[in-house]
């Protein structure tokens, strides 16, 4: 559809309006939207602003303002006229909870205006308006410009500037360009096919593939990648930050409506094959897994989908992905909202796909997946090949899909079914029994009489099947090749014929897929099991196949848009047929709508005795029925029906909602008896491995009602009890029922064309569709009609807190209309019931917004408060805990103080005696050095001394006199010089003697003022102290003593010895220098213990006086005086014991110094008496 006007470039970029869009007479005035104002720009295109906002920003420039003046838009048959201005309060608010309804501003006219308002195909140019939609000889409807208009016909221009002459009947109402891609079809100004049309076309050509019409969400599949998902979108439609219309919309309203008014919800979507139901449902599940995940089952859930599609989809002449089955997804929620669970049921399966395809089309995806990704082990084990190897797959010429790469679909398979808990072992089991089906396909055989009997070749195909099963080969030939038949009380072995034991092979391979992949759901349901965790609350997504209409329409065709018509049934029912009669029921005055029903077609199918189905299992009944004798039958008694039309030969017509579809018989017996001889049975149940035996004791074990006719003359199994088109109406039925208990929701989706060409919008297609779907009946009443209800009681529980006055004692009804008249809400706008009200769409956002910011107000209040009082308890919590853990640190301290003081004390103790160790070792080590080189340089001394005077003996006589003399004067003045030097020391010595006697006494006057202090502590310390203080003057005295008798004896030594003096002078000097080093060193000893007594003395003084002045009262402090008092009394016991202990040390080391120099001494007078002796002789 093409539409080319004088419009500017900007309004050929709109993408949407948004829900709540208005639009007064002043079109200068500008435009509101939701979250913001909307301008158009000329020239520039439009935007979409970031998905965080979800607004539309555009500009609108004077020129186009000026355009849409020109056109004189607002008429009374436009929604948007009148005087009308509805400001922001008037849309509904995001929270919206009670009501699915679409903004849309109404004036308030009478019922005929209303009725008049939605006749779209009026005549046009009546209007004089100046564009409309024009049909053209091909269908296509085109966009044309009126030029004049004279009585009943008027002149167009087309788009590609011919003009035409037509009747105003053949021209239908367009809408203002301003209009142009709005996201809901209740927006329009005119609901009109073509309207409809070129407004999905202008958002399919943007890349806005949904579009909302009324409470249905109408997709248009792309058949391309959109960039409309991802864990970004999701987050914004969760947050409510886009609201245009999307899956993932649909389904957060879903969640939310389950959990607010805890009924379970269904998501049915429907739509033609390749319209992209599949796709859809699995975006559904990919954001309920983001809402409800957290326990890891959402998962499990999403990778069922791989593994339903490889096992239940192929690839049809419409579709690549078609699913061959239909499914019913039901999830379960707990009460916190989160995934517990799911169950799977399927539907009809397409056996008949296993063994026989058309051309173009593939079977199931697993076989080529299998075939092509198979790892080398797997494919030895299983006797696999290519798939052009297989009969079955090769019958269609078709081996691949374009884009799509088998090998890494068979490895995300087998992914999936890893996480769905099917182990390795059933794993190789499951693809064992698909290479035995493709290997039935192989299996040929030989014609052996001229009755046509045949026999199975004993080939490779023959010999794989019978090892993939695990049977034997025998059996396997027997049970292909003959049939047991019981006559009476024998059993006769019926040889069969070329085409029977090709019906037994297929018969064969399907029910062995059959079963197969009804083990898979099985075990896919057993993994998702919910368990004891289930609560009642489920979201059930439907995804089914759509309606088919090929060239050729086989037994298959027939089930599915049977299925179709009973869901349309249910559509129609919930939107139209319960509206309108809930409308009756509480008589509120509306104009009804007319929409076709499909229930004269449902009749035909379900009507018992003479419906398609009832005859259809009747003629399966018969021995000898067959397809034609079947078509002559529905001919005979169907033919009054005006929904059924009979054919040539086998065939048929029935015409559905969608459109009339020409059915072949041809096969419908055969596949309604679906029958699976009792030997078949037999061979799987004598079966090596497992899964045969589970599938024919699946077989054996149903209790359905018994078959007649030909089932049970045939010696068919009991497992064919029920045709398939029974099974398959009463799981319909059962479906139905399901979804009658819950909250639709409805996805419509569309198929722009059947080239799967992405971009190609055929408009034919796509109005077949819309009218099939029943789209546009669906607008007109949701608009016509009052789409949000609520219930007296439930209206005034939800908003009567928000009245001025207590109306508690007031019925509900009197609160419900109270509410009303004060929010000013206009009568027109709602409508009372019998026992609910019933608004237009939209009214109810105001009360909710009020609601909204009332409740937050109230949240916000008891926030504040609540805050307050947990800062008080906090404050007063916190002034407890500093409390406790203030004497709790204290105490802690306290201890760790003792302990260290305990550790000083030992490390002093240790210290103590290991530098007296230390010291003691020197000084050991210096005495022995020192003797040591005194022995040595004594006798050299000696050596010396002894020597010269035998010089001197020996040369006396030869000197004369005079040299004598000389000699012995310079050694006299030598010595006397000597002598002046050492009593010039000696008084030195005696001068220090004095200062060190004047500080002793300074210390004994210091000790006394100690004691006298102490006194008062105790007398035992005073008298000890006394005793202390005399030894110590006594080791003074006794030190100054030897000091002085040895210099006086060093004089003496000097003035005696002359001759010898300058032998014995070296020594004489360091035996002074001995002296001098001891004395010295013990004066300083006794000057650091008489400066520690000092300091000591001070402290302890100190200390009593202040403990004194507390235990008084003079001063404050906060301590014990007493306990203080006595650690200060262990305190001085300690020290004056460790005192004690060194002064006793000190004066050993001073007696000991003493002894050495007397024992020098007393050397030094033997030695002198021996020189004196010597002398004299």
């Amino acid at each position: 559809m093409s539409r080319t006007s004088s419009v500017p470039p900007a309004f050929q970029s709109i993408k949407s309006l948004p829900p709540d869009f208005k639009v007064a007479n002043n079109l200068n005035g500008g435009l509101s939207s939701k979250n913001g104002d909307v301008r158009l720009r000329s020239g520039d295109p439009v935007r979409s602003s970031s998905p965080a906002n979800g607004a539309l920003v555009v500009e609108v420039s004077k020129e186009v303002h000026n355009c849409a003046s020109n056109m004189d838009v607002f008429d009374e048959d436009s929604p948007y006229s009148g005087q009308v201005r509805l400001l922001e309060e008037d849309r509904p608010s995001n929270g919206d909870e009670d009501s699915e309804s679409v903004p849309l501003p109404l004036s308030s006219n009478s019922t005929s205006t209303r009725e008049s308002r939605w006749c779209d195909t009026t005549p046009y140019a009546s209007k004089k308006k100046v564009q409309c939609w024009l049909q053209l000889s091909n269908g296509n409807w085109e966009l044309v410009k009126i030029i004049r208009s004279s009585g009943t016909e008027s002149v167009v221009s087309l788009p590609d500037g011919k003009v035409l002459k037509v009747h105003d009947e053949s021209l239908v109402s367009a809408n203002p360009d301003i209009l142009d891609g709005v996201d809901d079809l209740m927006q329009l100004s005119y609901l009109n096919e073509p309207s409809v049309l070129y407004n999905l076309q202008y958002r399919y050509n943007q890349n806005m593939i949904y579009t909302k019409a009324g409470p249905v969400l109408v997709a248009i599949n792309p058949f391309k990648k959109v960039p409309l998902y991802g864990n970004d979108y999701i987050e914004a439609y969760k947050r409510k930050r886009i609201e245009s219309p999307h899956v993932y919309a649909i389904t957060d309203t879903a969640i939310r409506e389950m959990i607010r008014d805890e009924v379970n919800q269904s998501i049915i979507i429907s739509g033609e094959s390749g319209a992209g139901k599949t796709e859809t449902a699995k975006i559904a599940m990919q954001y309920l897994a983001a809402l409800g995940g957290g326990s890891g089952i959402e998962y499990e859930i999403l990778k069922t989908n791989p593994i339903l599609e490889a096992f239940g989809n192929g690839k049809t002449l419409r579709n690549d992905n078609s699913s061959r089955f239909g499914k019913l997804i039901e999830i379960h929620f707990s009460e916190t909202g989160k995934i517990c669970g799911a169950n799977i049921q399927t539907f009809l399966l397409e056996k008949s796909r296993v063994v026989q395809c058309n051309e173009g089309e593939r079977s199931y995806h697993i076989f080529y997946q299998l075939c092509a990704g198979a790892p080398p082990s797997l494919r030895e084990k299983l006797n696999l090949r290519s798939a052009e190897e297989y009969k079955y797959l090769r019958q269609s010429n078709c081996y691949s899909i374009v884009g799509v790469n088998d090998a890494e679909e068979f490895r995300i398979v087998v992914e999936a079914l890893d996480v769905v808990h099917i182990s390795k072992e059933d794993q190789e089991s499951v693809f064992a029994m698909l290479a035995a089906v493709l290997w039935l396909g192989n299996v040929s055989f030989t014609v052996i009489d001229n009755e046509n009997h045949v026999q199975a070749v004993e080939d490779e195909g023959l010999f794989s099947v019978a090892k993939l099963i695990g049977c034997d080969i025998e059996d396997l030939k027997f049970t292909l090749t003959t049939r047991k038949m019981k006559v009476g009380n024998d059993n006769i072995v019926q040889k069969l014929k070329l085409s029977q034991a090709i019906d037994a092979r297929d018969a064969l391979a399907k029910s062995i897929y059959s079963c197969l992949f009804d083990w898979i759901v099985e075990q896919i349901n057993k993994s998702l099991a919910v368990g004891k965790r289930r609560t009642g609350r489920s979201i059930s997504i439907l995804d089914i196949y759509g309606f088919e209409s090929f060239n050729r329409n086989s037994f298959e065709q027939f089930c599915i848009n049977y299925a179709n018509e009973r869901l349309q049934q249910h559509f129609n029912r919930h939107l139209f047929k319960l509206e309108q009669e809930e409308y009756i029921q509480d008589g509120i005055d509306w104009a009804k709508v007319e929409f076709e029903d499909n229930q004269d077609c449902l009749n035909l199918f379900e009507k018992k005795p003479l419906g398609l189905l009832s005859l259809l299992d009747e003629e399966s009944t018969f021995p000898n029925g067959t397809d034609l004798t079947f078509a002559n039958k529905l001919k005979q008694h169907l033919n009054s029906n005006s929904c059924f039309k009979g054919e040539r030969d086998k065939a048929f017509t029935v015409c559905h909602y969608a459109g009339e579809v020409i059915y072949d018989t041809t096969g419908f017996l055969e596949k309604n008896r679906d029958l699976l001889h009792l030997d078949s049975i037999q061979l799987l149940s004598s079966s090596t491995c497992h899964l045969p035996q589970k599938f024919a004791t699946q077989m054996l074990t149903q209790t359905e009602k018994p078959a007649v006719g030909p089932l049970h003359k045939s010696g068919g199994a009991d497992s064919q009890k029920l045709s398939v088109a029974t099974k398959f109406k009463g799981q319909l039925f059962q479906l139905m029922q399901r979804l009658e208990s819950t909250t639709p929701h409805f996805i419509r989706c569309i198929k722009p064309n059947n080239l799967q060409s992405p971009g190609l919008y055929e408009q034919g297609l796509v109005l077949q569709q819309l009218r099939c779907c029943g789209v546009l009946e669906v607008v007109r009443i949701s608009r016509s009609g009052f789409p949000t209800r609520m219930s007296h009681q439930k209206f005034a529980r939800r908003y009567g807190f928000l009245l001025l006055e207590n109306v508690a004692s007031q019925d509900p009804l009197s609160v419900s209309v109270a509410i009303l008249h004060q929010f000013n809400i206009l009568p027109e706008m709602y409508q009372v019931g019998y026992t609910k009200l019933f608004f237009r769409t939209g009214q109810v956002g105001v009360l909710e917004d009020t609601r909204n910011r009332t409740l937050h107000g109230i949240l916000r209040v008891q926030s504040c408060f609540r805050g307050y009082q947990a800062r008080l308890y906090r404050k007063n919590l916190w002034r407890s805990i500093t409390t406790l853990q203030s004497f709790i640190r204290g105490e802690k301290s306290r201890k760790e103080y003792a302990a260290s003081v305990h550790r000083h004390r030992a490390a002093v103790v240790i210290q103590k005696k290991t530098k007296t160790i230390l010291a003691r070792n020197r000084l050991k080590t210096t005495i022995d050095a020192a003797v040591v080189i005194q022995s040595f340089i004594r006798g050299w001394l000696v050596r010396r001394c002894s020597g010269d005077l035998s010089l001197l003996k020996s040369g006396g006589t030869k000197t004369n006199e005079s040299d004598e003399v000389l000699v012995k004067s310079s050694f006299l003045a030598e010595l006397q010089r000597r002598v002046l030097k050492a009593e010039a020391a000696l008084r030195e010595k005696e001068e220090e003697n004095d200062i060190l006697q004047q500080r002793l006494q300074q210390y004994d006057n210091r000790w006394s003022e100690y004691e006298l202090k102490m006194k008062s502590m105790e007398e035992v310390w005073q008298k000890q102290m006394r005793s202390l203080q005399s030894s110590l003057s006594i080791a003074k005295k006794s030190l100054a003593m030897d000091d002085s008798e040895r210099n006086s004896d060093a004089s003496v030594n000097a003035s005696d010895d002359r001759d010898y003096s300058w032998d014995m002078g070296g020594n004489h000097r360091r035996q002074e220098s001995n002296g001098t080093r001891s004395m010295s060193a013990g004066l300083s000893v006794i000057s650091r213990l008489a400066e520690e007594f000092e300091q000591r003395s001070q402290v302890f003084g100190d200390d009593a006086k202040f403990l004194v002045e507390v235990k008084s009262g003079q001063v404050e402090a906060s301590l014990n005086p007493d306990k203080e008092l006595r650690r200060l009394k262990q305190m001085f016991e300690a020290w004056k014991k460790d005192y004690g202990a060194r002064l006793r040390e000190t004066k050993v080391i001073l007696n000991k110094l003493g002894s050495e120099d007397g024992s020098i001494e007393k050397a030094k007078k033997k030695w002198w008496g021996r020189r004196n002796s010597t002398r004299m002789n």
